[in-house]
C-alpha cells in the first residue's frame, strides 16, 4: 500500500477525468491520497471529493503562502473549523515562499504564524511549504518552541545545511518527483543518506512535478498519484534499498505521522 502525502486533485487540470485518476492510483497500489488544501474553497472542494472516495482520500486544511494576501475572514473560518474534523490529517499547505512572492512577506509570515498556532490547538501535524525563505521559517518554527507539533517539510529541495537544521528540529522530509529531475534535483541525491529512514515521506504534488524519468510520460505532462511508485523505485535505487522494504518503511512512516495509534497501556487485573 502506497500513500501519497500530497496531491492537488482539486486542481482544474483534473476536471476532465478526476475519478479516473483516482481509480488509476488505486490500481497502481496507491491506496491513500491526502488532498492538499491551499485556501478555504480548496478545503471545501477537497471535502466534497473525499466524500465520493471516503476509503481512499483524506484532506489538509490550510492557507498556502501564495494565498496569504488574498485570505479573508471566510477563508479562515473554513480552515479553522475543518481543522478539528477527523478527515483533516494536517494543517496546511502553509509556510513561506519568497521565490514567487505572490503575497507580501509580511502577510505570509502573519498567516503562517496563525496556522502554527491552529495546529497546536487542534493537535494536528503541519504540512509545510518553504522556498527561498529558510531564515524566516526558522524563526517562526523556533518561536513555537516545545509546543511545535509534528511537521513535514513537503517537497524538500533545499541545501545540506537547511536539511540538517530541519532534521534537528524533528521535522519529517517529503520528497517528490523533483528528485528525478537531472537538471534541478541532482543535488538532492547525496542528501538522501542524511535523512533518517523513519522520517522520510513521499508525494507526487500532482499535477505538478511529473518525474522526468518516467519511461512513458503522458502527453499532457500532468503528474498524478499513480506515478508515486515510480518515485519510490527511483529512491530505492539511489538509497540502495530493496523496493519492498522501502515500501514497508514509507508506509509505516506515513501512518505514524498522519494516523498515529493511541498509546494502549496494558491493564493488569488485580
Amino acid at each position: 500500500m502506497w500513500i501519497d502525502i500530497g496531491a492537488n486533485l482539486t486542481h482544474s487540470r483534473f476536471d476532465p477525468d478526476r475519478d479516473a485518476v483516482i481509480a488509476r492510483a488505486i490500481g497502481a497500489g496507491v491506496e491513500r491520497m491526502i488532498l492538499t488544501s491551499c485556501n478555504g474553497p480548496g478545503v471545501l472542494a477537497g471535502e466534497q471529493l473525499r466524500l465520493r472516495h471516503p476509503d481512499h482520500l483524506w484532506i489538509t486544511s490550510g492557507i498556502h503562502p501564495h494565498e496569504a494576501q488574498a485570505m479573508h475572514g471566510g477563508d479562515w473560518e473554513t480552515v479553522s473549523t475543518f481543522a478539528e474534523r477527523p478527515e483533516v490529517v494536517a494543517i496546511g499547505e502553509c509556510g513561506l515562499d519568497y521565490f514567487r512572492n505572490l503575497a507580501e512577506p509580511d502577510h505570509q509570515r502573519r498567516i503562517f504564524e496563525k496556522q502554527v498556532d491552529l495546529a497546536i490547538r487542534a493537535g494536528k501535524p503541519l504540512f509545510l511549504h518553504e522556498r527561498d525563505a529558510h531564515a524566516d521559517m526558522r524563526v517562526i518554527l523556533q518561536d513555537a518552541g516545545s509546543a511545535l507539533p509534528k511537521a513535514v517539510l513537503h517537497c524538500f529541495t533545499g541545501t545540506t545545511a537547511e536539511l540538517d537544521w530541519y532534521l534537528s528540529m524533528g521535522l519529517w522530509i517529503g520528497l517528490t518527483g523533483w528528485i528525478c529531475d537531472e537538471r534541478r534535483g541532482r543535488h538532492l541525491l547525496p542528501l538522501l543518506a542524511r535523512i533518517p529512514e523513519n522520517r522520510l515521506l513521499i508525494e507526487t504534488d500532482a499535477p505538478y512535478l511529473l518525474p522526468r524519468t518516467l519511461p512513458h510520460p503522458p502527453r499532457n505532462r500532468r503528474n498524478e498519484p499513480a506515478f508515486l511508485p515510480h518515485i519510490a523505485a527511483f529512491l530505492a535505487t539511489h538509497l540502495n534499498r530493496d523496493l519492498a522494504d522501502l515500501e514497508t518503511q514509507l508506509r509505516t512512516n506515513t501512518l505514524d505521522f498522519f494516523w498515529p495509534q493511541p498509546d494502549i497501556q496494558e491493564i493488569t487485573c488485580p
